[in-house]
């Protein structure tokens, strides 16, 4: 059972994360959200959007692979082909003026960060820098798992444009599959081997692993490990699971339903397994070994042994304050008892 500071933590974690969803205060002027092709980040980029929705704030949505308008969007920017600058002073252009009483959040989403990576690995800090205002908020989604070519200018002494995207992002948000994590835990409880799925097995032609029924009964959550870096430098750590609403967004009493999150921890595959007799949940025999012979005492049992007196008991009577203690001796025939060293 984790401590009142641990569940403090956690609990702490969680609003933090809910905070950053929410574009709460600026919580993240730049969230970087790595994906495999194992677990897409949709569902986590379309939480984030409909949420900004939610608060009224501008959605500016760049895209280099998608060619439909996402449902929720305001501005749709096909970014492919366009040079950085043409397309800086694109998205500039729908920036909210702010001459009113005040400026209007704005979401900028970028769907691939792999395309701006590739093609301008070197200035890729600075066309991020250029797009973030106090009221915008950028959230830019990269591949981890799709080979970068980078052009031949590229300095070979030069960090790789994912090393940039981590050290200049204030949120790092990794999805992964929540099936797969519960099997590497049931391996780990096991000790065995943890499994590996897509191009981690090493399998010619294998690109996605596949789950079968037991993916549909782990569910469609996934888990979302988040890395929040504050303003003092101290980081937060955590790992939720986010279980995505249908895709049609259900209204009741005047309220738009979110994605449930919770804990990866609250998981029922992930709890300790002595949590649950803590919390008095385990059955009523939970706490018997499972043994050929009985370990336990009956009702008369227990009543001679309490009614048992121990030899020590006799030396802590008669005792008087300031007296000490006594040792108490019967002496047996074999024993050859010395008057001189007694009066020593």
């Amino acid at each position: 059972m984790p401590s009142p500071a641990q569940s403090h933590a956690r609990s702490h974690a969680l609003l933090l994360l809910q905070k950053l969803l929410n574009l709460r205060d600026s919580a993240s002027p730049l969230t970087l959200v790595l994906d495999t092709l194992e677990q897409s980040a949709k569902p986590l980029v379309r939480e984030i959007v409909s949420r900004a929705k939610v608060s009224k704030s501008k959605v500016i949505f760049i895209s280099f692979a998608a060619l439909r308008k996402p449902p929720g969007v305001d501005i749709f920017i096909k970014a492919w082909g366009k040079s950085p600058d043409s397309l800086r002073a694109e998205i500039a252009s729908h920036y909210p003026s702010g001459t009113a009483g005040h400026a209007h959040k704005v979401l900028v989403v970028v769907d691939v960060l792999n395309s701006l990576a590739s093609s301008t690995p070197s200035n890729l800090a600075l066309f991020l820098s250029s797009l973030v205002t106090p009221a915008v908020s950028l959230v830019g989604v990269y591949h981890t798992d799709v080979p970068l070519v980078l052009p031949r200018s590229f300095n070979e002494y030069e960090p790789h444009p994912l090393t940039t995207l981590s050290h200049l992002a204030t949120a790092i948000l990794r999805v992964s599959s929540l099936y797969q994590a519960i099997e590497r835990r049931k391996a780990q409880n096991r000790s065995l081997q943890e499994p590996e799925w897509g191009l981690d097995e090493g399998r010619e032609g294998v690109l996605i692993g596949l789950g079968g029924e037991k993916k549909v009964a782990a569910g469609d959550g996934l888990v979302v490990e988040m890395e929040l870096r504050r303003r003092s430098g101290r980081a937060v750590a955590e790992k939720f699971v986010l279980v995505p609403r249908s895709t049609h967004t259900q209204v009741r009493n005047g309220k738009v339903e979110t994605s449930k999150l919770y804990l990866l921890s609250d998981h029922p595959a992930f709890r300790d397994p002595g949590d649950a007799d803590q919390d008095g949940t385990a059955g009523e025999g939970g706490d018997e070994m499972e043994t050929t012979f009985n370990l336990g005492l009956t009702e008369k049992q227990r009543k001679d042994r309490e009614g048992i007196v121990l030899p020590y008991f006799d030396a802590q009577k008669d005792i008087g304050a300031g007296e000490g203690g006594r040792i108490l001796y019967e002496m047996g025939r074999e024993d050859d008892f010395d008057d001189e060293e007694d009066e020593i």
